[in-house]
């Protein structure tokens, strides 16, 4: 939470108005300004924030940030450099109507306003997630290990960037003792910005993988990206790294911070051994720390899930929680993976894992298939943002599926990479359909209906639609 007269603080050291006016959260949407919201007027490709300010004035926001001028019979505050910085040209200082906020360039005044506010939480303490794979899955997972203990502010959902971790920390308010945040990348310099506004204490690397690399350009250009983290933390912090990586172990030369590695190798300070899925009845493993076993049965299922309950408990104990309250949470916890389980029209079991994939996430995709009775057939969608890497990332995919799968229904221009890679590895071509969207490939899938025996795993690119083909299968009579 976070008020008016804290806003002109962040900009002039000064407050402005003789009554103020308490906000609980930020919005960039209009729709969901309400009573206690400051509406960010965000100018966009397709559409423009300011074009929505009585919008959201009229379902209850009482202030906007805007950047450029607009018309209305409000309060306006100039916080520009210049000549007019620090008026109010209504002439009043008492908040009897909306109040317009005249900035610069909004998204960057709302940063400024969260690091402000950042400020004025000195005991909260913050920690810092990113990786490749697993950040939303493993943040939700960290949240039900200490909630109980701490009043804790998570990200919501994946608002992981210069906009939504901003205005997820100016949700925290004087009684937040512990914020877990999302940190995502996409170039160099991203998560330094936002460690910049959110200062972390405790950071968590969950793996370096081969997505957005379109963007970063290479592995090692990600792996440097993801270490800004690291290299923000001070010296009485703790980086949690995975010591399985072989991007992510070295960083702990990055930084004065303590080091706690967690992973499969017996030299991290908290591994796990004895690993046993049995596919939808859960999995078992045995965490060690310090020489002390600690035997697990968790319902989630998938061996990678495995690394999960590590990040969950290893930030537990960093936060001085006790093995029997972290494996009380672990175990009471409604986390799981992003895919879900359901049926298709036919009777079949349909692993729905479509909402976005990467060589990494599409490859523990596989790992979970095969540890599912039943015959094994994968509908799989390009992987997309690869750059340089998108014929291994493929290849990848190919190898793993011809050692898997019974059948391969393959989706996309790039996936034909993954088909010729499954055929090279001893697939045979008549158990293969490839489709150019996924479209043509829910058609085939209805017209040739899966037996019960059989097992789908449907995954891909958010931008592939692989949703389009799960909901075809489950809504066909």
């Amino acid at each position: 939470m976070f008020t008016l007269n804290e806003i002109t603080r962040a900009f002039t050291g000064k407050n402005l108005f003789e009554s103020d006016q308490l906000f609980t959260e930020a919005v960039v949407d209009s729709r969901l300004s309400a009573a206690g919201t400051l509406f960010i007027a965000i100018p966009g490709e397709n559409t423009d924030g300011h074009k929505f300010v009585s919008s959201a004035f009229a379902n209850g926001a009482r202030a906007a940030l805007i950047q450029e001028e607009i018309e209305g019979d409000y309060i306006f505050v100039d916080l520009r450099e210049g000549p007019a910085a620090d008026t109010i040209k209504s002439g009043t200082t008492n908040v009897e109507k909306p109040v317009c906020i005249r900035v610069e360039n909004t998204i960057a005044a709302l940063q400024k306003i969260a690091a402000f506010h950042r400020t004025q939480l000195p005991k909260m303490e913050v920690t810092g997630i990113t990786g490749s794979v697993g950040k939303t899955t493993t943040k939700e997972l960290m949240y039900d290990v200490i909630s109980d203990h701490y009043r804790t502010l998570k990200t919501l959902g994946n608002k992981n960037n210069e906009i939504g971790l901003p205005m997820t920390l100016l949700r925290a308010d004087e009684n937040t003792e512990q914020a877990i945040l999302e940190m995502g990348f996409y170039v160099p310099g991203e998560i330094d910005q936002l460690c910049q506004i959110a200062k972390p204490s405790v950071g968590i690397i969950t793996n370096v993988g081969m997505v957005h690399a379109s963007r970063a350009g290479s592995m090692e250009v990600i792996a440097q990206g993801k270490s800004e983290l690291i290299r923000a933390l001070p010296d009485d912090g703790t980086a949690i790294l995975n010591y399985d990586d072989p991007y992510v172990r070295p960083m702990a030369d990055l930084t004065k911070a303590n080091i706690f590695y967690y992973g499969t190798d017996p030299a991290a300070d908290l591994y796990a051994i004895d690993i046993n899925s049995k596919g939808l009845e859960g999995i078992d493993f045995t965490l060690i720390h310090k020489g002390q076993k600690h035997p697990i049965h968790l319902p989630w299922i998938g061996r990678q899930s495995v690394m999960t309950a590590l990040r969950g408990t290893a930030f537990g104990l960093v936060k001085g929680l006790s093995w029997d309250e972290i494996t009380e949470r672990l175990r009471g916890s409604h986390n799981q993976l992003r895919l879900r389980l359901t049926r298709t029209f036919s009777g079949s079991m349909l692993i729905d894992d479509s909402y976005n994939a990467s060589p990494e996430s599409t490859a523990a995709a596989l790992s979970l298939l095969s540890e599912v009775n039943g015959r094994k057939t994968a509908v799989l969608g390009d992987m997309k943002e690869l750059g340089q890497y998108e014929q291994k990332g493929h290849r990848m995919i190919g190898e793993k599926a011809a050692q898997i799968c019974d059948k391969l229904i393959a989706v996309g221009p790039a996936m034909k990479i993954t088909v010729d890679t499954a055929i090279e590895n001893g697939m045979n071509p008549e158990s293969i359909q490839w489709f150019a969207t996924s479209a043509e490939a829910a058609d085939y899938l209805i017209n040739h209906p899966s037996s019960k025996d059989e097992v789908l795993l449907v995954k891909g690119s958010l931008s592939m639609n692989m949703a389009h083909v799960v909901s075809k299968l489950e809504e066909k009579k």
